[in-house]
């Protein structure tokens, strides 16, 4: 559909949370196997002389582990979060009781950035044990947050071979050996999770916990993706098709928001009002509510065969249908150059108005082949565009191409 990858192809977007309140949140933060052990660490520890690297003595380090019943193993964690969440405090003299913490939800970010930066193969030194569960982590615990209702054991594991396959270049030989430890190794990985408190397990199904979703989303928004929560778009999805499509574009709304948009309608009437913003619109509505239109299937098909009778909607409507393995009308040689066109030209309609390099080139190889065709191409935008490539586009040879296409199409004008 037209406009794909035009705003941020980079962007990933997670369905709508219903994240706790944060009295309850904090209540259940304190609680936390991981939290209430840092706290008795802290308070083992009192007044203490520490190494040169600031950890506990070899032997300090021992009696803390006989004194306080812990896996040896959880210890440097531990001492990470105690110290990081300021129930420790290092000073020159050694270690001591800390101020503590005022926010408990600024303390429990930093305790699961404490947590997953161990995971690091370049910094960190490890947390599960498992170097490839490690590797794959954040992956983990995204896709968790995707699939609220839980995932199984099982799934968790085909889903992390599967990103060690295509992600690492795993040979054969590892992938059988990860087949066969990989069970053993993500039932360990899991029950330190749930020690950690992100996730719970029932039975065969794994699920992040209500801090736990917490946390992920505050991680994901960190590194830009699209992650609101349900009470951010809940009002978003009362507005009509047109109100929708400008929200996104002005950045007020995304594409979770239209996600949730499409759930509280039924396909065909919500096919019919964003097909008739596309038709009328300019190229950038079109593309947005063409992205929209995307998450739609077979229930809205009778919608979209009407637009196979819009000039600026049929070629969409036609790729939708065939897509689908619907019946459709096959699009000729120069319905290629218009889509491009079309495409091109929503970065025209976008505020401010787009003309960086790098979104120039979202239609990659194939521009060059499709610029001479472009000016045949009957779309109001099409000099606009060609004109934008032959001034912005990085590739020399699309730039002259497009300013030569371009002169042609104002000679056939006149």
């Amino acid at each position: 559909m037209p406009g794909s990858g035009i705003l941020d192809s980079d962007v990933l977007t997670f369905p709508p949370v219903e994240l706790a309140l944060d009295d309850e949140l904090a209540a259940i933060v304190l609680a936390v196997p991981l939290v209430r052990d840092a706290h008795r660490l802290a308070t083992w520890t009192g007044v203490r002389a520490v190494t040169g690297e600031n950890l506990l003595s070899e032997g300090d380090a021992a009696a803390a582990v006989e004194a306080l019943g812990l896996p040896p193993r959880r210890l440097a964690l531990l001492w990470i979060v105690a110290v990081n969440g300021r129930l420790i405090e290092i000073t020159r003299e050694g270690a001591r009781s800390g101020p503590g913490f005022t926010d408990p939800m600024e303390f429990w970010d930093g305790v699961v950035m404490d947590v997953l930066d161990r995971t690091d193969a370049q910094t960190g030194a490890g947390l599960t044990g498992s170097a490839v569960i490690d590797e794959h982590l954040t992956e983990i615990l995204a896709t968790m947050y995707s699939v609220r209702d839980g995932m199984a054991f099982t799934a968790l594991a085909s889903g992390i071979l599967q990103a060690h396959e295509v992600g690492c270049e795993a040979r054969p030989a590892e992938l059988r050996r990860l087949r066969l430890s990989l069970p053993a190794e993500l039932a360990e990985a899991m029950e330190l999770l749930r020690y950690c408190g992100l996730i719970e397990i029932a039975g065969d199904l794994v699920r992040l916990t209500p801090p736990g979703v917490w946390a992920v989303r505050r991680d994901l928004l960190r590194e830009g993706h699209d992650a609101p929560s349900l009470r951010e778009v809940a009002g978003l999805a009362e507005l009509s098709a047109g109100e929708l499509v400008d929200a996104m574009l002005a950045g007020r709304a995304s594409a979770s928001a239209a996600t949730l948009w499409l759930e509280r309608r039924v396909p065909e009437e919500a096919a019919r009002d964003l097909i008739k913003i596309a038709a009328s619109g300019n190229a950038a509505q079109r593309g947005t509510a063409g992205t929209i239109l995307e998450e739609l299937g077979p229930e809205a098909a009778a919608a979209v065969r009407e637009a196979l009778d819009e000039p600026m909607m049929w070629r969409y409507a036609a790729a939708w249908l065939g897509v689908r393995d619907l019946e459709a009308p096959a699009l000729g040689g120069g319905d290629g150059a218009w889509v491009a066109v079309d495409t091109l030209a929503a970065l025209l309609y976008l505020k401010p108005r787009v003309d960086s390099p790098a979104k120039l080139d979202i239609l990659g190889e194939d521009l060059l082949s499709l610029v001479p065709e472009m000016g045949a191409a009957d779309h109001p935008d099409t000099l606009a565009v060609l004109e934008l490539l032959g001034k912005h586009h990085p590739d020399v040879v699309v730039a002259k191409a497009a300013r030569k296409t371009a002169m042609k199409a104002r000679s056939r004008a006149h």
